[in-house]
């Protein structure tokens, strides 16, 4: 099964950029999408991006579509998210998550069963 780990988190000023990066360790197989997801304090997780490990075609929840550019590297089972231009709405922990979600699910909690503990990304003003 997979097992995932975030970096790539930190501090920055609004405009800003940071690329977070997931392994996964545990998997010799592929999951059908790696998504990056989201969570605010005292907000639901959300979904931020996501990618499919076989056409890499991507999905972006629209309020970073522009901004943010999720990618893969299947040698070396790292997943990438380019974050530039950053607010601090993006202010958040941020997660990757692995699963096979259905088209309506790509975006959602739902699709994905394996976790990982997330990395803490702060946008100052």
């Amino acid at each position: 099964q997979s097992q995932l780990e975030e970096s790539g988190g930190g501090s920055v000023q609004a405009g800003g950029s940071l690329r977070l990066s997931c392994v996964d360790s545990g998997s010799r197989h592929l999951q059908a999408y790696m998504g990056w997801f989201r969570q605010a304090p005292g907000k639901e997780r959300e979904g931020v991006a996501t990618i499919s490990t076989a056409s890499a075609e991507s999905y972006y929840v629209d309020s970073v579509k522009g901004r943010f550019t999720i990618s893969q590297d299947i040698a070396k089972s790292t997943w990438y998210l380019q974050m530039d231009s950053l607010k601090p709405e993006d202010t958040a922990m941020y997660y990757c998550a692995a699963g096979y979600p259905t088209p309506e699910q790509r975006l959602q909690m739902l699709g994905y069963n394996y976790w990982g503990q997330g990395t803490q990304v702060t946008v100052s003003s």
